[in-house]
């Protein structure tokens, strides 16, 4: 089985690269025919920008531009989607979301038909979404920070496109005090990534 991490943050360094290759080599601990591709948008200069060409695009009147070429090619080679991502302001980065607005196109990911409304194409697609934030699990229940997030992200994006979320967590307080933790947490994420029953229950302890 082969997955695809993507990656959103520009410090190599950072907590997120961390838990993203942490993630990977769970991957390839579980089962040595697993394999794993890295998608770190930073680093490769994914333009996040959704400009006249992908309006066009999403209108059937434009062509597909040669990146998003690439990046749905990626997914269609890959078992299943992996993203990793600091919340910022509450969301994903900017450049993952632009990402998606780019890649997640009319007539890939979904199909919008006036007549009988958008037909869900990526229901194939199992999704493990692996947030990093900076607040404990408390702020996040007491304001409803990461309920509003499932329904943005896990209901408004991937649901949409008929992908199934499988992993959706966010690992709390990610600064130096617990990055070991988290690191083995990403690591424990990536070995039952392909387990027979295709699901991970995330939990507030991260």
């Amino acid at each position: 089985m082969h997955a695809l991490i993507v990656v959103a943050h520009p410090d190599p360094q950072s907590l997120t690269h961390g838990v993203a290759a942490h993630l990977a080599e769970g991957v390839t601990l579980s089962d040595a025919g697993h394999s794993v591709e890295f998608a770190d948008l930073a680093a490769e200069g994914f333009d996040p920008r959704f400009s006249a060409a992908d309006i066009a695009l999403h209108l059937r009147k434009g062509v597909l531009p040669a990146d998003v070429a690439a990046e749905q090619a990626r997914i269609d080679r890959a078992d299943a989607l992996v993203l990793v991502y600091p919340v910022y302001w509450w969301s994903m980065p900017g450049l993952i979301k632009g990402w998606i607005d780019r890649v997640f196109t009319n007539g890939w990911a979904y199909d919008d038909r006036p007549d009988i409304g958008p037909v869900k194409l990526l229901g194939r697609l199992p999704v493990h979404l692996v947030g990093l934030g900076g607040a404990d699990a408390g702020t996040y229940m007491r304001h409803g920070y990461f309920g509003a997030m499932k329904t943005q992200i896990d209901h408004g994006i991937f649901d949409y496109c008929g992908a199934r979320v499988v992993t959706s967590e966010v690992l709390f307080e990610a600064g130096p005090d617990h990055a070991t933790a988290h690191l083995e947490a990403a690591r424990v994420i990536g070995r039952r990534l392909f387990v027979t029953s295709g699901r991970y229950e995330a939990t507030d302890a991260a």
